[in-house]
């Protein structure tokens, strides 16, 4: 089973960053959105990236350019036709997962695996919605993606052990690290890492301490390079959120119960980063 041509469906930043690994690792690369400016925004970040990259002296002018010939940008799901690997890297939310891949079922090749960049959704249930169930899995990559090494591989109920091979191979050509995980909500990293956040957001409703010092502690104390509410402002608090909301209905435990605090400052609009406030401002 070999993949030499993959569709990236989703030109944000995580699909943005799969679609530029792929390529900088010799796949033939059709980058796929909704609109055609979402696919020209995506493609932009690419070129920027590897620009910085040659002029850091990690890649040559020419592997830049031969990385962006690699590219082909799409706003047809029909484009899935002709590719061995779809990953997709949609918004988080399983009604339009399940839809896309069951068009995505139809219309690529047979031999196709379909794979999910979910961060919490369970890959047996997004399998369910194709014919091939067996050829459906997680790979769930860390942000930024050409930075991170990690690659969580979610193994759903039927997926075979050919395609889990195929994908473990593939994913070390990217110099990425494959992880076998079984498919429980939040896999490993979230359902140990949005529970610390949580807690961390709980924290600071209780007024145990300031957001500041919180962040402190778990830096100098624990040696994380950012502290909790740092991180959930990059990571986006609405994308928090809805993976405490998918552990909390996943698991049926209380100790998963978003923050009441996290749920007001994403009712205000307040998500971090990309929208200029979270615990923090961006202004």
């Amino acid at each position: 089973m070999k993949v030499s041509k993959v569709m990236v469906i989703g030109a944000g930043q995580m699909g943005s960053g799969i679609a530029q690994v792929c390529a900088q690792a010799g796949y033939q690369v059709v980058l796929n959105d909704l609109k055609p400016e979402f696919v020209e925004r995506g493609l932009g970040v690419i070129q920027k990236k590897l620009a910085r990259n040659v002029a850091k002296e990690r890649i040559t002018e020419q592997q830049r350019q031969e990385a962006l010939a690699r590219l082909t940008p799409s706003t047809n799901l029909n484009d899935a036709s002709g590719v061995d690997l779809v990953i997709e890297a949609a918004v988080e939310n399983m009604e339009i997962k399940t839809n896309l891949f069951a068009k995505l079922d139809q219309i690529a090749p047979a031999h196709a695996i379909l794979a999910s960049n979910t961060s919490s959704l369970p890959i047996t249930e997004i399998a369910a919605a194709t014919n091939r169930p067996e050829k459906v899995i997680g790979m769930h990559f860390m942000n930024p993606v050409p930075v991170m090494k990690l690659v969580e591989i979610i193994r759903g109920l039927a997926t075979t052990d050919e395609v889990y091979q195929a994908i473990e191979d593939m994913t070390k050509t990217l110099s990425k690290v494959p992880v076998e995980v079984n498919d429980f909500p939040g896999f490993v990293s979230n359902r140990v890492l949005m529970p610390m956040i949580n807690e961390a957001i709980f924290t600071l409703y209780e007024g145990v301490a300031t957001k500041e010092a919180i962040d402190e502690v778990m830096k100098l104390g624990m040696n994380h390079p950012m502290g909790p509410l740092t991180l959930a402002d990059f990571i986006g608090l609405d994308t928090c959120l809805y993976i405490m909301e998918t552990l909390h209905e996943g698991f049926g435990d209380d100790k998963y119960r978003p923050c009441p605090l996290l749920r007001k400052y994403v009712k205000a609009g307040w998500l971090g980063k990309k929208t200029g406030r979270g615990f923090y401002s961006y202004e």
